[in-house]
């Protein structure tokens, strides 16, 4: 139930928009009748604070011995470190590609060999952004844990790819459990649910 009652939440505060006629726009160009800002969820202490709650419970829960939180830049950045303040862990954040100046950094923070880190996520669409940042900390010499994230969007090639890679990864709430608490909550009719599970079963990344 927990993720039924994240859904319920992004929905309140529109950190996640559901439109059938005027689709979104994303980074890859592709339409999507669905948008997710959990930016918005720091906004909202109530909100924020129980889903940095259960990101620390699932963090404690689903992988063991975790001695590091890594954000991935940008959107991962804020709920990683509250993550690891509330766990009392080192907290460093990991970049798209390195920096053109300075240290040219990709990974910000310390990083000590043989660390075993958690990487947390926003969202998980493609998986790409998780994936570069979980590769670029295992060449910095660290143990990969898991990926976390507070939404998922439950694409089959996503799933087929990161178990590809070999990580373990958890969500929050994910893409049944979301369409189903909007139906529910007459954020949209039968007829935009069923385009809308029709998109995802066609959606090609």
């Amino acid at each position: 139930m927990s993720s039924r009652k994240i859904a319920k939440l992004l929905l309140q505060i529109k950190a996640i928009k559901l439109n059938t006629e005027n689709q979104f726009t994303w980074s890859s160009g592709k339409k999507s009748p669905i948008y997710c800002d959990n930016r918005l969820t720091l906004s909202y202490p109530d909100v924020r604070n129980f889903i940095i709650d259960k990101l620390t419970v699932s963090t404690k829960e689903k992988f063991t011995n975790v001695n590091l939180i890594a954000g991935v830049a940008t959107a991962g950045i804020p709920h990683g470190a509250l993550i690891a303040h509330k766990l009392n862990l080192p907290f460093v954040y990991v970049r798209s590609s390195e920096k053109k100046h300075g240290r040219k950094n990709k990974i910000e923070g310390e990083v000590i060999k043989k660390s075993k880190v958690v990487v947390v996520e926003d969202l998980i669409s493609t998986g790409q952004s998780s994936l570069n940042a979980a590769k670029s900390l295992q060449i910095a010499g660290c143990e990969v844990a898991g990926i976390i994230s507070i939404f998922n969007y439950n694409f089959k090639h996503t799933e087929e790819v990161i178990k590809k890679n070999k990580f373990k990864y958890t969500s929050l709430c994910n893409f049944n459990d979301l369409i189903t608490q909007a139906k529910k909550e007459n954020y949209i009719t039968g007829d935009e649910y069923n385009f809308i599970l029709d998109w995802h079963e066609k959606f090609n990344i």
